[in-house]
């Protein structure tokens, strides 16, 4: 399969990149906003409902799950961006995931 123009052009030699290196990306894939943003990793967080069977109400919780910044995409993620991120093999202690793409955010 041949790799769009433009990722060769933003090619970067990072091994934990799913676009240039050879991270896989399997299972699931969440949506949500960064609240926090590292060197090489974001912070997500979502809200989500759960059903409360003793009370037959719903109840909003939100979940919070770090990522990692592939090199070449660092530069286009902010706080505040509604973001795509989807699992991967553990890379460290607490990251499981990695950053897919910018859904919605400011633009340049």
């Amino acid at each position: 399969m041949k790799k769009p123009e433009k990722e060769m052009q933003d090619s970067c030699n990072d091994v934990t990149c799913p676009i240039h290196g050879n991270l896989k990306v399997r299972g699931r894939t969440f949506k949500g906003y960064v609240i926090r943003k590292f060197p090489r990793r974001i912070a997500i967080e979502f809200e989500r409902t759960i059903y409360v069977r003793k009370y037959e109400r719903y109840m909003k919780k939100k979940t919070r799950l770090h990522a990692r910044i592939p090199k070449c995409q660092e530069d286009k993620v902010k706080i505040g961006d509604y973001v795509l991120i989807g699992e991967c093999r553990p890379l460290s202690k607490i990251i499981h995931f990695i950053f897919l793409n910018k859904i919605q955010g400011e633009e340049k």
